[in-house]
């Protein structure tokens, strides 16, 4: 099934391309740029090759609501008229809002965007999902622009201060759920033999929160993580979303190696390593001098790596970038580095002696579903 993605560069866009390209015995996608909406031939030759259109590319802030409006509503034409040119009937699905409900310019221009791309399927006999989205959260969201969680996760791991505008109630869902959402249709409606399917279906929310208290939520991650490295308590799905995308925001050039206290006395040494208040898995590892582990990335797993004997280089890189972080660490100085979501890391023994490493993950390991993806740091 071939796949593709308007507004592919963006914070949706971004997940749901990664995600679909973790199965690529069933998905094929088809890269997109925002330059093929000034290209006519390039958009169209785009549009012949997917069976799968999923349009998420709209403006959502702008000083002149009409320029919004008037954008947003231009987009969806340009879908049409490639469609309608190259006699293409792709299955789109569209996302919209509950912005709709509002009497503001963008929340009409995804009413009307959603009801043009239904009046092209209905008239084409093609398959068209208009998605009403709750407000979206997530990593890699754009801070002042995809969400309020974005902004305080930014502001507060770059030493600003967060500020509440209005402290409303907020329905949230995780990015990630919202991607499985997509996945899902695209499967059952493509795998009918059935009519064609038009369809609106407004998605529920997973979480609701006021604002002020994510806020809280997020200050108590800082606090005890900045300071001491500590892991909070992680009770629930909600809290344990919030934390993965807190740990995305950190500047992890400048915040790591996370340097540990070692206490020395004439017996030895004492290094507290993980300071818990949630659960998971804590693993113990030695690594022969040269020999590399790893390569791979989780997808909703927060890990960490602690050594305490021994040389290691630690390497990331966020999937579908190139920059790659690396972080020197040392026994004789005991340290950990922890790797967010959608980053491939490895480790690598690059002293003399056996490498000690304390691992911790944040569930246990499944062998059923073990959300370990393999892709060599180094590309």
């Amino acid at each position: 099934m071939t796949i593709g993605i308007t507004g592919q560069p963006g914070f949706i866009g971004t997940h749901l391309f990664n995600t679909l390209n973790l199965s690529k015995d069933k998905f094929q996608t088809i890269p997109f740029e925002d330059s093929y909406f000034s290209n006519v031939d390039k958009l169209n030759s785009w549009v012949k090759q997917c069976n799968v259109i999923v349009h998420l590319a709209a403006m959502n802030r702008h000083n002149d609501p009409d320029v919004l409006y008037h954008t947003n509503i231009k987009l969806v034409h340009q879908l049409i008229t490639a469609c309608e040119t190259t006699n293409s009937t792709p299955h789109i699905l569209l996302s919209s809002s509950t912005q709709e409900e509002r009497d503001n310019l963008y929340g009409k221009s995804k009413k009307e965007g959603r009801e043009l791309l239904a009046q092209w399927a209905t008239k084409n006999s093609a398959n068209f999902t208009g998605f009403i989205i709750p407000n979206v959260f997530g990593p890699f969201g754009n801070p002042y622009y995809n969400s309020v969680v974005a902004t305080f996760c930014h502001q507060l791991t770059h030493n600003e201060q967060p500020r509440i505008d209005v402290d409303g109630e907020l329905k949230l869902i995780y990015v990630a759920e919202l991607v499985q959402h997509f996945i899902d249709r695209i499967e059952e409606v493509n795998h009918k033999k059935s009519n064609p399917v038009v369809e609106t279906i407004q998605l529920p929310h997973t979480s609701q929160a006021k604002v002020s208290s994510i806020l809280q939520i997020l200050e108590s991650f800082k606090a005890k993580y900045f300071t001491t490295g500590e892991i909070p308590a992680l009770d629930s799905t909600f809290e344990r979303n919030l934390f993965t995308t807190f740990l995305c925001y950190i500047n992890h050039k400048q915040f790591f190696p996370f340097h540990l206290k070692k206490n020395t006395d004439n017996r030895g040494s004492f290094v507290e390593t993980v300071r818990l208040n949630s659960g998971g898995q804590i693993s113990f590892s030695t690594t022969a001098p040269g020999i590399t582990r790893g390569n791979h990335f989780h997808t909703r797993k927060a890990e960490r790596f602690a050594v305490i004997k021994g040389k290691a280089l630690i390497q990331l890189r966020k999937i579908g970038t190139t920059e790659v972080l690396n972080f020197e660490l040392s026994g004789d100085q005991p340290s950990f580095v922890d790797m967010p979501i959608w980053h491939t890391h490895n480790i690598k023994n690059i002293g003399d002696e056996d490498l000690y490493t304390i691992f911790w993950i944040n569930e246990f390991f499944d062998a059923n579903d073990p959300d370990t993806y393999f892709e060599a740091v180094l590309v």
